[in-house]
């Protein structure tokens, strides 16, 4: 079966769906298979998306950016220093 991928705000929407139809009395099986999920990623999703809106979601999605950039930013930083001492115990 192919692997489906969602954006965060896909996953937030689908988790307010699921909040109505628990309310309509469905249980988590149903629920999961009329969303075309697994138990398992509902669950998932549950604990680490269940609290956000879709505008939280959004941010949390431009913060995760940011980080991936400024690591980046800081392990280029790292060599960079790494290849200065070296260059400087060489003695040239």
């Amino acid at each position: 079966m192919a692997r489906k991928r969602y954006s965060v705000e896909q996953i937030v929407a689908k988790l307010r769906e699921a909040e109505k139809l628990e309310a309509q009395g469905f249980t988590v099986a149903q629920r999961c298979k009329r969303l075309g999920i697994s138990d398992q990623t509902f669950f998932r999703w549950r604990i680490k998306y269940g609290a956000l809106k879709e505008d939280e979601a959004q941010r949390l999605k431009a913060l995760e950016q940011e980080n991936s950039r400024l690591k980046k930013i800081v392990a280029e930083q790292a060599l960079d220093i790494s290849m200065l001492k070296d260059l400087q115990r060489s003695k040239w």
